[in-house]
């Protein structure tokens, strides 16, 4: 991978660390994907950094995070469109311009809306670009297996940030269930509710019923989690929403409940929606709790995902909508001090973001001093690897997901009608119940 280096005021890269291009400005690049990146880029593992958006304004706020300033003094990114670009002009065209101008397999970050992931992931992977994309990949399952055969043809790698796998938690359960620990899952419940704010946010203008829903934006996590702990398929899907509006007048999908059986018969009822109170104690709030059965007796793995064991009372408020006490999770993403200059960031989301930017770097380092075919399958060897090891979810190890999100979008448009996922043909497809 050929880098290009930071300005004299930032951090110092090598020629060859891969330069990286983050499509969207919004809160998850805000909150997780640049400051990440930022540390990556310190450590020598990046090189570049460019964000695009369809507008400035966005770009604008994340260039001035104070947050984000003050953890990365001197890092900096490239805007584009430009911050000096009025904020009223908005394009469609920024990412493919910018894409099309990365030297071939450099890392594209992916982290816009749910309905623009299939057409952007393709774009990269047509201009022979690594890719990483926030949760969901695609909004259905034949948008997946695209996406998987383009990356493979190419030897590319195509990575999912479904960052409650990193958990410790997540890690230790997997660990103890593949060994039979727990018994069989059975029966299980998973709630994640984000905050009442949302609703004030640009999620206004683009979280509409047509595009996605609650299920489909944060459900999948859990689904995503308890196929990664049981190695398990999902075989049938029903969602049914609550309609609202948003301060702007769009109507929305702001609440959700799912049910997801299990190709063992087992139960997973997922409870989502944009509606956390916005003063109440942490952001949001989510759990998982997983029944099991084993001989003659039961097993069962709980998370409290939302009381961590820490409690904050400040003087000033800082959860999204001002709330002054809270439950203060160290696991996720934080920044902290450590022995170098600003803030460092730890947590489970971190982890997720290095892990798929260095397995990125160990796909196309297999292909170094090759060219051609031959570079494209010591690649695919690698890819084909991790794969196989389940750790990172990738379009063929998380096929999965992207059909229980299409079987929940159909059904939470249909008023709650099953959807049964059907796996015994070449290809797995969504038929109703």
């Amino acid at each position: 991978m050929s880098g290009s280096r930071a300005s004299a005021a930032g951090p110092r890269v090598s020629a060859d660390a891969p330069q990286v291009l983050v499509a969207g400005g919004g809160m998850i690049t805000a909150d997780l994907i640049l400051p990440s990146l930022y540390h990556l880029q310190r450590l020598g593992r990046i090189g570049g950094i460019t964000v695009c958006a369809r507008g400035s304004a966005s770009l604008r706020a994340l260039s001035q995070n104070e947050s984000i300033r003050a953890a990365f003094p001197g890092s900096s990114f490239t805007a584009q469109p430009p911050l000096s670009t009025p904020p009223e002009r908005r394009t469609a065209g920024t990412f493919a311009e910018q894409v099309k101008r990365l030297p071939p397999r450099q890392i594209v970050v992916i982290a816009v809306p749910d309905q623009a992931h299939h057409e952007l992931v393709l774009r990269a992977l047509e201009s022979d670009q690594h890719v990483i994309c926030v949760k969901p990949l695609v909004l259905r399952g034949d948008q997946a297996r695209q996406i998987e055969e383009e990356a493979k043809r190419r030897g590319l790698f195509v990575g999912v940030e479904y960052h409650k796998r990193f958990d410790r938690r997540s890690l230790i359960a997997r660990r103890d269930y593949r060994a039979g620990k727990f018994g069989e899952f059975r029966f299980g419940e998973a709630r994640l509710m984000e905050p009442y704010a949302y609703r004030r946010s640009n999620f206004q203008n683009w979280f509409l019923p047509e595009e996605t829903d609650p299920f489909a934006y944060v459900g999948c996590h859990y689904v995503d989690l308890v196929q990664f702990i049981t190695g398990l398929r999902p075989v049938e899907v029903a969602v049914s929403g609550v309609r609202g509006k948003f301060p702007n007048g769009n109507e929305g999908i702001l609440w959700s409940l799912g049910s997801v059986r299990w190709e063992n018969g087992a139960l997973l009822s997922v409870s989502n929606g944009l509606g956390y109170p916005d003063q109440a104690a942490g952001s949001n709030d989510q759990g998982l709790v997983m029944y099991c059965e084993g001989s003659g007796a039961s097993g069962m793995i709980r998370h409290d995902d939302h009381q961590r064991g820490v409690i904050h009372s400040y003087v000033e408020g800082t959860t999204p909508g001002g709330a002054r006490y809270g439950y203060v999770s160290p696991d996720f993403f934080r920044l902290v001090p450590w022995d170098g200059e600003g803030l460092r960031p730890v947590g489970y989301g971190f982890d997720s973001i290095e892990a798929l930017v260095e397995a990125a770097r160990r796909v196309d380092s297999a292909a170094d001093g090759l060219a051609g075919q031959e570079a494209v399958e010591a690649r695919a060897a690698v890819l084909r690897a991790i794969d196989e090891a389940g750790f990172l979810a990738t379009p063929s190890n998380s096929a999965a997901d992207d059909l229980v999100v299409e079987a929940g979008r159909r059904s939470i448009l249909d008023g709650g009608r099953p959807m049964r996922i059907d796996w015994s043909g070449p290809a797995p497809r969504v038929l109703p119940v």
